[in-house]
């Protein structure tokens, strides 16, 4: 797991959102690709809690605490999509993103989340860092 409760660094940038709406969570079994995006979204003013387990990141999960959750959609245990149903259940307010490198997900995708706007929700892996900080600040608004 890896978390970082220390972004006070950060919150100059911080002043047309609230805290809660910088705060992210990342969820991917890839420990590398998390410690990526946790450290340039960081470096970009928004608190990041960062997760390898599924469903540790489910266990410490907290309402009404983050603005967006990425979530990997290959994971072991608790895939992308079921995790955020399940975190749907406590924070029906939370905006996701789907983080994948796989396009055949679109068909599962729109049957469970008919809601969401695909082209907002899924994050392409590799994805450039200045592309994924520019994609989460659009959705947070």
């Amino acid at each position: 797991m890896l978390t970082d409760t220390n972004s006070t660094n950060n919150k100059s940038r911080t002043t047309d959102m609230s805290s809660t709406q910088r705060k992210i969570l990342i969820v991917d079994d890839d420990f590398d690709l998390t410690s990526m995006f946790k450290m340039v979204l960081e470096m970009n003013g928004f608190e990041v809690d960062a997760y390898n387990d599924p469903l540790l990141a489910l266990h410490e999960f907290k309402a009404n605490c983050y603005g967006m959750a990425l979530f990997d959609i290959r994971m072991p245990e608790l895939n992308g999509f079921e995790l955020y149903k399940k975190i749907q259940e406590k924070d029906n307010k939370i905006k996701v993103c789907f983080i994948t490198a796989f396009e055949d997900y679109n068909d599962e995708f729109k049957q469970s989340f008919p809601e969401l706007d695909e082209t907002k929700c899924f994050v392409r892996k590799p994805k450039a860092v200045e592309d994924l900080v520019k994609h989460v600040a659009t959705i947070l608004g």
